[in-house]
């Protein structure tokens, strides 16, 4: 992980434990209250969820529909048009609670990369009013599909454990299929880096 990465990261964690800290402090949140987790925390359409300046026409793109749940079947065109960036690809659903445990480090990492890789969601065997409630909670800045049937993450090779994450390359191979949740950001930002950063169909590697 490059020192700019762990600086931007480590300031997006900051703000999250700041921000949990001031609602402990005021006594207030519950169960289904929205947790303040940094810049991602914003609801879709306010100037957060608004793409940085000067990314990538299909980074823009996909980060303008951030955490916003994709209708069933979208996958393909949707990883088409990201065709030249690498991309992140995470299935989670509502009732997973590894899923939610990892959420925030997902939240950090596609803030941290936002100009050099693409994250998609996949929603998968969930009911669309808790995936819903799910993103209200841990908003991230990027979209997800829905897979009421887990044809989508199976198409990637995944869909037998949650969480599951998939890395596909500049060109649209998959590299790496992680089954199971990540303990930490480092962990994800490890993976992230020897599969998309490092490898000899990277932009980094050319």
């Amino acid at each position: 992980m490059t020192q700019t990465t762990k600086r931007m990261i480590g300031l997006g964690l900051a703000g999250m434990a700041a921000a949990l800290l001031a609602l402990v402090a005021a006594g207030c949140g519950s169960d289904s209250d929205p947790i303040p987790t940094g810049s991602a925390a914003q609801p879709p359409g306010t100037a957060a969820a608004e793409s940085p300046k000067k990314l990538p026409a299909a980074l823009a793109a996909n980060r303008a529909e951030a955490n916003q749940i994709l209708e069933e079947g979208t996958l393909s065109a949707n990883l088409e048009s990201l065709r030249g960036h690498p991309v992140v690809v995470n299935q989670w659903a509502s009732w997973c609670e590894p899923c939610r445990a990892e959420f925030p480090f997902f939240q950090a990492s596609a803030e941290a990369h936002a100009a050099d890789i693409a994250f998609v969601g996949i929603d998968m065997q969930d009911d669309p009013g808790a995936a819903e409630a799910f993103l209200a909670e841990l908003p991230v800045p990027y979209p997800s599909i829905s897979d009421p049937d887990a044809a989508q993450i199976r198409s990637l090779g995944g869909g037998v454990v949650s969480p599951t994450t998939v890395f596909i390359d500049e060109q649209g191979e998959i590299v790496a299929v992680f089954q199971g949740s990540y303990t930490s950001v480092e962990q994800l930002e490890a993976d992230i880096e020897q599969n998309l950063l490092s490898g000899p169909g990277s932009r980094r590697a050319s």
